[in-house]
């Protein structure tokens, strides 16, 4: 039996990446839900993602920073949230490597903020609320050639990002064990679809690739992910958020390694047959650089957990992600042109233009 849900909640990082299409889902399958998205519109948060549902009746938007700890106990006050589903994060390894000291103030201060805020608001009825945390499954470090990451591996971060996830993960572990704060927490693999900002490796590539600019790979390209289709990570979420347990962690994962430079010649070929260029020609754009500083070698999720329990599987193979990706792409071109004007060209010339 599906346990009772408080009905007003909290989205962090809603007008992000894979908030967007978490806080879409919830307002449109969930009228009965009041749905918050709470946001600072950094550079990768865009209201864009969400203009459908801009207007309707159980969707609210606000805008604040979880780094402003009495503007967010302020919110809480006020909303009276029930449940938290915590997605806003600093969350790209390079932009980590370059200022660390953002990421500890977003990713775990700001988590502290909510959580404190969460904690004063429930403490005298813990019951049917929860904070659930988005994580990342580069918190467990890096793999070799094989196993798989379980719920019960070890942390081992290797880079400023994955260190400040794994330091907000143990914080809402702490909160529920000293406070008998509810909690979920969810670690999930990498990301792709729509809507991504090209500063993450497949829109990077797909716009390079339309304006015929090199594509820089690390090393040599020999370093294996697994890619989980966006709409799939949001579905994951809604099952956790309904049917998770107290106190217990879901890998979430796609199922789907690949190398990375497997993966960019995959991309080169569906490249040139949409955009109708002589077949090779985009795979001639690959230019390998210098490797970044502690590079994991290989990240693979077990899923099976979250499969027993809870009954979710991903449903959109790697090719067929992909595809839908790149069509998007060509299709929003003006939505991408936006999004790299400006400072983040100044970002991406420092992060990329020398080997």
């Amino acid at each position: 039996m599906q346990k009772k849900i408080g009905k007003k909640i909290l989205v962090t990082g809603g007008a992000g990446f894979i908030g967007s299409y978490v806080v879409g889902l919830f307002v449109n399958k969930y009228p009965n839900y009041e749905v918050f998205n709470l946001d600072a519109l950094t550079y990768a948060g865009n209201l864009e993602n969400l203009r459908d549902i801009e207007g309707v009746s159980n969707y609210t938007f606000l805008k604040a920073d979880i780094n402003d700890a009495q503007e967010i106990a302020r919110l809480f006050q006020k909303h009276q949230f029930d449940r938290v589903i915590h997605l806003a994060a600093e969350s790209h390894v390079d932009r980590s490597i370059t200022d660390p000291l953002a990421f500890v103030k977003t990713n775990v201060i700001g988590t502290m903020n909510l959580l404190n805020a969460a904690k004063e608001c429930w403490k005298n009825d813990m019951e049917n609320k929860v904070f659930y945390h988005i994580s990342t499954d580069e918190v467990y470090g890096t793999l070799g050639e094989t196993g798989l990451f379980t719920e019960t591996t070890s942390y081992a971060p290797n880079s400023p990002y994955s260190a400040s996830k794994a330091s907000s993960d143990h914080f809402v572990r702490a909160y529920g064990e000293t406070y008998d704060l509810p909690f979920i927490i969810s670690n999930c693999s990498n990301n792709y679809g729509p809507n991504q900002f090209p500063e993450k490796l497949i829109p990077l590539f797909i716009n390079n690739i339309i304006e015929e600019k090199p594509l820089p790979v690390y090393g040599n390209g020999d370093y294996t992910r697994d890619w989980l289709y966006v709409i799939d990570h949001a579905c994951a979420i809604d099952e956790v958020f309904h049917k998770g347990k107290n106190k217990e962690t879901y890998n979430i994962g796609g199922i789907n390694e690949w190398k990375n430079i497997e993966l960019v010649k995959l991309l080169c070929q569906i490249m040139d047959v949409k955009l109708h260029r002589k077949e090779g020609s985009s795979a001639k754009l690959i230019s390998f650089i210098k490797d970044r500083p502690g590079h994991d070698k290989r990240y693979a999720i077990d899923a099976s957990k979250i499969g027993k329990q809870l009954g979710w599987k991903p449903t959109v193979t790697f090719e067929e992600g992909l595809v839908k990706t790149v069509d998007w792409y060509l299709n929003n071109e003006e939505w991408l042109n936006h999004l790299t004007s400006g400072t983040y060209k100044d970002y991406y010339f420092n992060q990329y233009s020398t080997k």
